[in-house]
């Protein structure tokens, strides 16, 4: 059983413990008191008229409470709120010590008058005192409850912001994609129709994808391989020979939680500033493992350079600094991204993450790690 003050819920046995203890140490203190000429009274006789006087308070306790939650003295009621409080605290003042000389009279041989006069006149101050004791109380929890509150409320906020902005990183993905592959098609309808319509089935497959199965911010790397192999397969379609594309999986990672559309961006940008724009052949390498508690993940090309400018490990585009900020979002400091040269030619995108498992990996589809080439 709990006895409710205001918001806050205490158990029955720790609330009259609680007083009980009030009461024992007013008792001692009053029968150190007693030592004095003319104050010899015995102990039990101090520890039952202290237990009346505090299990009384323990009683009106709640009300105050609750007067204190009707007439709070903040805001631009305050002054009203104060007023109220004053008559309050006289009024339940009051109330407690008619309780207390009703309850006193079954163990005193004095009457009910009697008994109240000697509770206005012992106990009237200690009592208002304890009135606006509990009143500073409640209030005290009011402003920890309301702040609480507020930090919930902010932190759902910032949640919130957050995840609208990794909402609207995805969606500039998807229609840059989707633009690029087009392009792509229309460049090949007047030379390959047969490739321009696999393109096409292959770019089916890869939105149906993205429309029904992935719409988290966050997928197992297995799903995200396939993703990426549907449009690594488009665009062997577009280079023909020109292109290899290569995995490197470590059977520990595919289950790990990786941002949803982490790779398309990076391989395309792959493509975009090494075999899209320099002759040649080029290779794409897809490699990920576990590094103690970060998943690491690398996209190579072969056929790329970074420029001397200081702003070029940046990244390019919208790919780069879209996953940039998509990494800030999600893991804040946990999470890194670069651009490095690889020897004797060549560029690498490396991107470390938490290492963490997402649940349900057995309803994935297979992906067959090791080297797949092309």
């Amino acid at each position: 059983m709990n006895v409710r003050l205001g918001t806050t819920q205490i158990r029955l046995s720790r609330y009259i413990a609680l007083w009980t203890l009030v009461a024992v140490v007013f008792a001692v203190q009053n029968s150190v008191n007693s030592g004095m000429p003319g104050t010899d009274w015995p102990l039990w006789d101090l520890t039952r008229w202290s237990l009346i006087q505090w299990y009384t308070w323990a009683a009106l306790a709640p009300a105050v409470f609750r007067l204190a939650e009707r007439f709070p003295v903040r805001g631009a009621q305050r002054f009203h709120g104060l007023g109220a409080q004053v008559v309050a605290s006289v009024c339940m003042t009051f109330a407690a010590m008619v309780v207390g000389a009703l309850v006193s009279t079954l163990f005193e041989p004095s009457g009910f008058v009697e008994q109240l006069g000697y509770f206005l006149e012992q106990h009237f101050a200690i009592g208002l005192l304890t009135y606006w004791t509990l009143f500073a109380i409640q209030q005290a929890l009011h402003f920890h409850a309301e702040k609480a509150r507020r930090e919930l409320e902010a932190s759902q906020l910032a949640t919130e912001l957050a995840q609208s902005r990794l909402l609207a990183l995805k969606s500039q993905l998807q229609p840059h994609f989707l633009f690029n592959t087009l392009h792509a098609i229309i460049t090949l309808l007047d030379e390959d129709t047969v490739s321009a319509e696999d393109m096409l089935l292959r770019l089916s497959d890869l939105l149906r994808a993205f429309l029904e199965d992935y719409d988290g911010q966050e997928i197992r790397l297995r799903q995200e391989l396939d993703l990426i192999e549907l449009y690594l397969g488009i665009q062997r379609i577009r280079f023909k020979d020109r292109l290899t594309t290569r995995t490197y999986i470590a059977p520990d990672t595919l289950d790990c939680a990786v941002p949803s559309l982490i790779l398309q961006p990076l391989v395309e940008n792959a493509l975009r500033h090494g075999i899209g724009q320099r002759v040649g052949s080029d290779t794409i390498d897809i490699e990920t493992r576990r590094d103690g508690d970060a998943l690491c993940i690398e996209v190579r090309n072969r056929n790329s350079t970074l420029s001397a400018e200081p702003t070029a490990s940046a990244g390019h585009g919208i790919g780069m600094s879209n996953t940039r900020l998509r990494l800030r979002e999600l893991y804040g400091d946990a999470a890194d991204v670069r651009l490095d040269m690889i020897w004797p030619e060549g560029v690498v995108c490396r991107i470390r993450v938490p290492f963490r498992e997402l649940d349900g990996a057995d309803d994935a589809p297979e992906f067959d790690p090791g080297v797949s080439p092309a």
